[in-house]
């Protein structure tokens, strides 16, 4: 009795799972294979396999999704629900539920590939082996994976980004530490100072056993034992017209922690010149600014700063001083800003001064516009001259 029950209640499963099947089936589109590759870069692919089906190919372009995750981040993923959508697992019985899930969140347009990625492979469609985290990776990533915003594909897009910090002081030790964390792929650090205890109230990259060395060398070391999946690139020379365009050549971002105008305005030049936006941040005393330069999408420094100040009016922290944490706020906001920037994420603060006075624990934010008669980025970037600007203000001493 006990053996007859279980086959009945086995077939009775099976024939269940049969009518359900059939029952999305009814309801859902379909599309074979060779249709489905003449859509290929009109619709969107999601793959719906896990894990570890995916690591071993995918159709190129496709959007990862676990079934199993599948409510949880595709919106996520894919916002636009009038965009249209082949979805696919290994044998096209996945993807039918799944594309029925999708229809009951309100996506309009979507199909199942009939016979799934393996069809696909077996009729010589175009396939690829994705690039994948290792398990330590996923362990030592695992709150960005779980953000949809950002999730594996990001992550990765991280670990292939480039960021170019110009300074390893009070800006660019918070800055350095926050990016290495979130595994920014490769950093580059100019700075061609040395670790002075002076330093160690703000600069956290640093330490008392490192007094005496290039702060390259030290912010090196700090990274290496944080992240070893971080590629450091160090530069320890003074930044100038004769190798700006050189060092900033290949990066993605340049997070910017100097604070002489003369550097500044070189690097807007340089910035415009190669088309990489700049992440701006400033000190002084209990205030702290930062914004974003994105080249010819929003105001440049010189849109916001026409001509420096003389320099007896702008005081270098060395000569007014700066509180230790201000550095830490404003270089964690510039790291931020940098993530954002690698992963298209959010509203970037261009054409947006963000203004924080820590007395007052408040942020305000100004809106910056593009002067059109700006005298560099008005010029396009074959028109931009590099040179020095040292003939405006003495370049102060470094945070």
């Amino acid at each position: 009795m006990v053996v007859a029950h279980s086959v009945t209640s086995k077939g009775s499963a099976v024939a269940g799972f049969r009518e359900l099947l059939q029952a999305n089936k009814s309801q859902v589109k379909e599309i074979d294979v060779e249709s489905a590759h003449t859509v290929v870069g009109s619709h969107l692919f999601l793959d719906v396999r896990e894990a570890d089906e995916h690591e071993q190919g995918t159709i190129p372009s496709a959007i990862h999704i676990p079934r199993g995750k599948l409510e949880l981040n595709i919106e996520g993923k894919i916002a636009d629900k009038s965009a249209p959508i082949v979805v696919y697992c290994a044998g096209g019985v996945r993807s039918v539920f799944a594309a029925k899930t999708l229809q009951e969140l309100g996506y309009q347009n979507v199909t199942s590939l009939i016979g799934g990625f393996n069809r696909w492979k077996d009729e010589g469609k175009p396939w690829i082996t994705p690039k994948a985290l290792g398990s330590e990776q996923r362990n030592r990533y695992h709150r960005h994976l779980l953000l949809p915003e950002v999730g594996e594909e990001g992550q990765l897009k991280l670990l292939e980004s480039k960021a170019l910090l110009l300074g390893a002081g009070g800006l660019g030790s918070p800055a350095a530490l926050y990016l290495a964390a979130a595994g920014v792929g490769t950093v580059g650090i100019i700075d061609m100072d040395i670790v002075d205890a002076s330093n160690l109230q703000r600069q956290v990259l640093h330490n008392l056993d490192r007094v005496g060395e290039p702060k390259v060398d030290s912010a090196k070391k700090t990274i290496a034992l944080l992240n070893p999946d971080v590629n450091v690139v160090t530069y320890d020379v003074r930044l100038g017209a004769d190798n700006i365009l050189d060092i900033f050549d290949g990066y993605d971002v340049i997070v910017d922690g100097t604070d002489n105008f003369p550097t500044r305005y070189l690097v807007n030049d340089a910035s415009l010149k190669k088309q990489i936006p700049v992440v701006h941040g400033s000190i002084f005393r209990f205030e702290g600014q930062a914004t974003v330069f994105s080249p010819y999408d929003g105001p440049c420094y010189r849109c916001m700063i026409p001509e420096p100040p003389p320099a007896e009016l702008a005081p270098s922290c060395a000569e007014a001083g700066v509180l230790g944490v201000l550095c830490g706020i404003i270089g964690s906001i510039q790291a931020m800003e940098t993530v954002k920037l690698l992963l298209g994420l959010g509203d970037p603060l261009i054409g947006r001064l963000l203004a924080y006075d820590s007395l007052e624990q408040t942020f305000r934010t100004f809106k910056v516009k593009r002067d059109p008669e700006c005298p560099t980025c008005s010029l396009s970037p074959d028109e931009i001259v590099i040179s020095e600007y040292d003939e405006f203000c003495m370049p102060h001493v470094r945070r």
